[in-house]
């Protein structure tokens, strides 16, 4: 079989995004074993001279308050999370030795040491103040430190009246939020995850109607009395239903950062136990409501170390975010990407769930996904491995464009774009046969050789901007021309 030559002009841009071990948080540190060496810790610090405690925490402060926006809040705040752990009495402690305790359960932790990549791309919420024919972008990255750990971190700049970029400046300071954890379960999720399970749809048609849509844990053994089966197995069901509930409570929270905080100064790191080992390959839409309002949505991959827990990440502002993990019989791989609006009153998203081929799935509750269908299997040299999502669906007047991936021999990861229906999504309109980038020399080395992803694109001007990782290292940016790219897609 004769290649197709590749026809189109990608243009690699001089921006390179690479890892700095510089950027730090400072975490909660528990040292390892169980709450009796925890005490034996604190009764060591309480017992040192008040002189010493000055001395030592004096020494903390000036080797490392200047790493950190708000030190003293930190530390104040590690105190407080170790005293609640151990019912350390406070009352006669003294602000220094307060401050110490909490600096002993303090780490610092580089968040980017191994990685910068995977990034994705949309326009920014705040488009003031800008020039006419300019426009304002967030990138989000996926940042690899220590233990291939895995956060979210943000980057913000200008495209200008050329689709050139002007990045904004990126703050020498890392900040993590505040955590709220949901006091309520969402009832089709957790439906969708009893069903999963094996419960037998007639009982959750009868929890369906018993159920509030927001449950609480505390009210579901009511609940259950209700429900049609044999009075023998109720404390089963109750018994399954709590554990789900507590799952969704355990692994769904909100998190807020300070808004005095820059955007290159908010990372997002692991929170809950789904995840506990990485947030990985976020893809951000600007999401249109059916108000004509915007929420900005990202689908992520949870990893705690052994399984992938598909999740939803919301903001409006990019300081306060909603995380939800995903439920349903069609939530089980990666590379999920949501539309950014809905298509014929439900919502669509674009995924692959059998690691092979690309499917579409349609819902009416952008958290739960029953059902899916393959749109397109791999079909040219380059992608015979594997297809999948690379960017959210992008809608033009032509149709739905959708940055893919491929792998090839030697698993080799290239770029690709979909041309899907604008209609009908199902409907893949055409795809390129060939690559539209492929890792060249100084793109093929890094963490994972001979790779090039990306987890967004957007369009500004005629100009398509592909930021993309470079082998799971760093990330660069790519542009190409939509007329070209749509003239090649339409076979003009």
């Amino acid at each position: 079989m004769k290649l197709q030559k590749q026809e189109l002009s990608v243009r690699r841009r001089a921006e390179i995004y690479n890892p700095d071990c510089r950027r730090i948080i400072a975490k909660f540190f528990l040292p390892g074993g169980d709450d009796q060496r925890l005490s034996a810790l604190i009764r060591r610090v309480l017992a040192l001279p008040e002189s010493v405690v000055e001395e030592v925490l004096e020494q903390v402060m000036e080797e490392f308050a200047h790493r950190h926006r708000r030190f003293r809040y930190i530390l104040e705040k590690h105190f407080r999370a170790i005293a609640g752990l151990v019912s350390l009495p406070t009352a006669n402690l003294s602000e220094a030795r307060k401050l110490l305790i909490g600096a002993y359960f303090t780490n610092e932790y580089s968040v980017q040491c191994v990685g910068l990549f995977n990034p994705s791309i949309v326009p920014h919420p705040d488009q003031s103040g800008l020039e006419p024919g300019h426009l304002r972008f967030i990138m989000s990255f996926r940042s690899v430190g220590e233990g291939h750990i895995s956060s979210i971190e943000f980057r913000s700049g200008v495209l200008d009246e050329n689709s050139e970029m002007i990045d904004e400046e990126v703050s020498a300071f890392l900040e993590v939020p505040e955590v709220v954890y949901s006091r309520e379960v969402d009832r089709e999720l957790l439906l969708a995850k009893l069903s999963e399970e094996g419960v037998e749809a007639p009982v959750l048609d009868r929890l369906r109607q018993k159920l509030p849509q927001q449950c609480k844990k505390e009210d579901l053994a009511e609940v259950v009395r209700y429900v049609e089966v044999p009075e023998s197995e109720q404390p089963a069901l109750a018994e399954q239903l709590f554990k789900a509930a507590e799952w969704f409570l355990h692994n769904n929270y909100e998190i807020h950062f300070d808004p005095e905080t820059k955007l290159s100064e908010r990372v997002i790191y692991p929170i809950s136990p789904n995840e506990c080992k990485g947030l990985e390959d976020a893809r951000f839409v600007a999401f249109q409501e059916e108000d004509g309002s915007t929420i900005y949505c990202a689908t992520y991959t949870g990893y705690n170390g052994y399984i992938i827990q598909p999740k939803m990440l919301e903001t409006k502002d990019f300081i306060n975010f909603k995380v939800t993990t995903m439920a349903g019989r069609a939530v089980k791989n990666k590379t999920m990407a949501l539309f950014p609006r809905r298509i014929g009153g439900k919502y669509a998203m674009i995924s692959r769930q059998d690691g092979e081929n690309m499917h579409i799935m349609f819902s009416d509750n952008r958290y739960v996904w029953d059902r899916s269908e393959v749109i397109r299997t791999p079909t040219s040299p380059w992608e015979l491995i594997q297809i999948g999502t690379g960017s959210p669906p992008i809608e033009t007047d032509a149709g739905w464009l959708v940055v893919n991936h491929g792998v090839g021999p030697m698993r080799k990861y290239c770029i690709g774009v979909e041309l899907l229906d604008l209609e009908d999504p199902r409907r893949v309109i055409r795809h390129l046969e060939s690559p539209l980038l492929s890792p060249n020399a100084k793109e093929r080395e890094g963490y994972v050789p001979n790779v090039v992803y990306t987890c967004g694109a957007l369009i500004h001007g005629d100009e398509l901007i592909i930021p993309y990782a470079m082998s799971d290292w760093i990330s660069g940016i790519a542009s190409v021309s939509v007329q070209a790219l749509m003239d090649h897609l339409l076979g003009k």
